[in-house]
């Protein structure tokens, strides 16, 4: 069954990688320990974090399946179930030909496979048929788990397989006889009898003192066939701790997983043989119930589930989330109203007590690339990424940080954010630096988006003024959406400049963050460079402008 909650059917699954330095700038390592400290479903959500779909009918799929995780919490906990018992169904030994299943205790994973199976399907078909899903994915799944359920005549099978399982449980017990060596320790062990009750004597241990404390207790002659040298569990079915097993998985629940299951399943088949060959003849009759197409949608249904919660969360703390508009990828437009920073929310929703600042922006035919300056620690970087996130978001499907969001999506997300020290010893920082904005516009087009962090501010402010006006002209030519944030005022103050020298769709303007009363208010204006201003409310704020310290040494009472 070709079917995926991240692709509509009859759509090609095509997306492009976002590169490590994107990963590492968006901190998408970061959200998706928040998301969940299972290691298995972290590793799933990263890697569906870091590809990049532009296509918008895949992305409304996406987002109308998320808004049924949403708004049904009942949704998330039977999928949060069906997880669990999806992952216990994919690790049970699998049965590959019935030739292969020699032994009782493949025949019984085999059955138990089957029997979840038939549990996951029945009960993701009573769900969705009972709740008021609304999405094409949702509503084509339920259609698919109906038809599964009718065609396969589940009624049915299920009483066969309850049947069948009854039939090998009545064997409650075995008795073994056990060769010893000097120091007692068991070397070879072999079947005795099959019995349906179970063993309960509790007095062993005074047995074996008895006996062994006299010598007519020792039995002597015992000649039992069928004795078998222990030998390592099946390497396939081995578990070698709880830690290896998915989250709802019991490693008890494993059959055939020890020394002496693997020493002793032989004989046990062949003494039940009838039974074997029952559930041999229950199998064939469905052996087309396998394949178990919904095991691939574990991933993808963890994904929805573990971002549903998060948005619960930062409703519980006040914060608008909403639902994107998607528009056409060739207008490159994009809209939100009251962004913030996913990231400084997450870290509210873990304990911290972060004032979170939010913020409007628009990038359309007036504008594409935002020169965004202010004063240190003012929020540039927060705003930044807080405008990829939310980009990436959207097209994930995931509700946006925002209060209202449209957007043209994009086809990648490049960032351009400092680089360690340790990366540039060959190069040097500027080097470093140029070959990486070479490589990022060696990849992009016009529908991409760049993110620029303080770059070229490890040179002279002449030479980076130069090279960042040729990068925003090269920006302005290419068609790109681009928050470019720096230190260099003169490069916002040049934008008429640099729009008039070069043709091309995105415009360049000046955007600043806030300062209000010598107090960093983190909102950002389309303005022009207040630099001056800036160190001027900062100096007065801390009492260091020249009339203060003058006023104050006449005063007598600087640096008391």
């Amino acid at each position: 069954m070709d079917f995926s909650l991240l692709y509509p059917q009859n759509t090609e699954k095509k997306f492009k990688m976002l590169t490590e330095e994107s990963i590492n700038d968006l901190s998408i390592d970061f959200i998706a320990e928040a998301l969940t400290n299972i290691k298995y479903e972290r590793e799933h959500i990263r890697y569906l974090m870091t590809t990049v779909t532009d296509n918008p009918d895949i992305i409304r799929y996406r987002c109308d399946i998320f808004d049924d995780f949403v708004r049904l919490p009942q949704l998330r906990e039977t999928m949060k179930e069906l997880v669990k018992k999806l992952a216990d169904l994919r690790d049970i030994e699998r049965f590959q030909k019935d030739q292969e299943a020699s032994s009782l205790w493949s025949l019984i994973n085999r059955l138990r496979e089957i029997d979840d199976y038939v549990s996951c399907i029945t009960m993701m078909k009573s769900t969705l048929e009972s709740l008021d899903i609304r999405s094409e994915g949702m509503l084509t799944l339920r259609q698919i788990v109906t038809g599964i359920s009718d065609e396969s005549n589940f009624d049915e099978l299920k009483l066969d397989i309850d049947e069948t399982l009854e039939k090998a449980r009545s064997l409650k017990s075995i008795t073994i006889g056990v060769n010893l060596d000097s120091m007692l320790r068991p070397r070879t062990a072999g079947v005795l009898s099959l019995n349906d009750t179970k063993f309960t004597d509790v007095g062993l241990m005074r047995r074996f003192v008895n006996f062994a404390s006299r010598k007519d207790g020792l039995h002597e002659g015992a000649d039992v066939s069928g004795f078998r040298y222990f030998h390592p569990a099946n390497h396939r079915t081995s578990v070698s701790s709880k830690d290896d097993l998915p989250a709802g998985v019991d490693i008890e629940t494993l059959t055939g997983d020890d020394q002496l299951s693997e020493a002793i399943k032989r004989p046990v088949t062949d003494m039940l043989r009838g039974t074997v060959n029952d559930i041999k003849s229950t199998l064939r009759r469905y052996i087309n119930v396998s394949g178990y197409s919904l095991i691939s949608l574990m991933p993808e249904i963890l994904f929805y589930v573990r971002w549903a919660e998060l948005i619960d969360k930062l409703k519980a703390q006040g914060m608008p989330v909403c639902k994107p508009e998607i528009l056409p990828p060739e207008q490159r437009e994009c809209s939100f109203r009251d962004l913030y920073n996913l990231k400084l929310a997450i870290k509210n929703v873990q304990g911290d007590s972060i004032n979170i600042i939010t913020n409007d922006i628009d990038f359309n035919d007036n504008y594409r690339i935002f020169i965004l300056t202010g004063p240190n620690r003012g929020g540039k970087t927060i705003f930044t990424q807080a405008y990829g996130l939310a980009m990436l978001l959207a097209q994930l499907g995931v509700y946006v940080p925002a209060s209202s969001a449209a957007i043209s999506p994009c086809d990648n997300i490049f960032t351009h954010f400092p680089a360690d020290e340790n990366d540039t010893v060959d190069l040097g920082r500027l080097g470093e630096e140029s070959k990486r904005l070479s490589e990022i516009f060696s990849a992009a087009t016009e529908r991409s988006v760049m993110l620029l962090n303080e770059s070229l501010a490890t040179t002279s402010v002449t030479e980076g003024l130069f090279i960042a006006k040729d990068v925003v002209k090269a920006m302005r030519f290419l068609g790109v959406r681009c928050i470019f944030n720096t230190h260099m005022h003169d490069l916002a103050r040049s934008v008429d400049e640099l729009n008039n020298e070069v043709e091309g769709d995105s415009k360049a303007a000046s955007l600043v963050t806030g300062i209000h009363d010598g107090e960093r208010s983190f909102k950002v204006s389309l303005l022009p460079p207040q630099g001056i201003s800036y160190a001027k409310d900062i100096a007065i704020k801390y009492g260091i402008s020249f009339q203060q310290i003058k006023d104050s040494i006449e005063h007598g009472s600087f640096g008391k």
